[in-house]
């Protein structure tokens, strides 16, 4: 019962920390969430959106996800100022541009990519589309930089461990994408989840990729949430727990339910899109814009 209770106030303490102070358009902003490791904030209007994770071994530095380069750079800059250890491994939960093409920016500085088999061959293929069109993508000047893919893959598991710290790479997809991987740190319980999980994120929560699978989706979330973690870091917003993955599963559900029931009905994909109501997942459904593109794609999915 005590262990309880004191998970339960170190809990409360970190999402309240988080809740009050992580805001829309800040940046610089880094936050240790136990010992060895630390969360950086992704910024949309920064154009630095996509969250990161650091820890800390005895020898070097394991990063969760590259961001933009400019976010990179940031990055660096930030774990500089937590350790004199090398970064020498960067793990991409995806192959998605604003987790990915920061990956030049960490191999300039002598670390090596890391990627499920799966996310690699990603990179390569619908990756390159997006890497051909980088500067639309990203929203900023990608002039200058270069592709970098991972050079070390796993098929389902790859595990850090230097006697304090322990990481588990785990691969999980195919769910938001096809390679999705995760990082946990089980005795921490701190969970690492790329965009398999988005939570209160001002700028929405797009569940709509053209190559998702929403049937692992909603396996992978009740997977995640059987682990119980502590604390959930998401793909973008803010850190949450196992309720908060809950939510997500509700929300992706729900719209998922709503289409399909739409589509046998005979309505159109703009019909749904006036029609679908989310409302009861004010989290997750208050930005129409991810919203609309969401319940479209997933229309497309569906309806074949």
């Amino acid at each position: 019962m005590q262990l309880i209770f004191i998970r339960k106030v170190i809990l409360k303490s970190i999402l309240f920390f988080f809740a009050t102070t992580s805001l829309p358009g800040q940046t610089n902003f880094s936050k240790q969430i136990a010992k060895g490791v630390y969360f950086y904030f992704g910024d949309e209007v920064q154009r630095k959106p996509a969250n990161c994770v650091w820890i800390i071994f005895k020898d070097y530095v394991l990063v969760i996800d590259a961001n933009y380069p400019w976010g990179a750079k940031e990055i660096i800059t930030e774990i500089k100022k937590t350790t004199d250890r090398p970064i020498r491994f960067v793990f991409n939960t995806h192959y998605h541009h604003d987790h990915s093409f920061g990956n030049c920016v960490f191999a300039d500085s002598r670390a090596t990519i890391i990627s499920t088999e799966e996310t690699a061959r990603e990179m390569k293929t619908v990756g390159q589309k997006e890497w051909d069109q980088r500067s639309g993508y990203s929203g900023g000047n990608m002039e200058g930089y270069k592709r970098e893919f991972p050079s070390l893959v796993f098929e389902n598991k790859m595990v850090f461990d230097d006697g304090e710290q322990r990481v588990e790479l785990i691969k999980m997809g195919p769910a938001h994408t096809g390679g999705d991987g995760v990082a946990w740190l089980p005795k921490e319980k701190i969970l690492i989840t790329g965009d398999l999980f988005v939570n209160g994120n001002p700028w929405g929560n797009n569940v709509g990729d053209p190559d998702v699978n929403y049937e692992g989706w909603f396996k992978v979330l009740d997977t995640l949430a059987g682990w119980d973690p502590l604390i959930v870091v998401p793909g973008h917003g803010n850190p949450g727990n196992t309720e908060n993955l809950t939510e997500q599963r509700l929300y992706l559900s729900d719209m998922y339910e709503q289409v399909h029931k739409g589509i046998k009905a005979g309505k159109s994909k703009e019909e749904l899109v006036k029609e679908i109501d989310l409302s009861k997942h004010p989290v997750y459904g208050s930005n129409k814009t991810s919203i609309e593109r969401s319940i479209r794609q997933m229309y497309n999915i569906l309806h074949k």
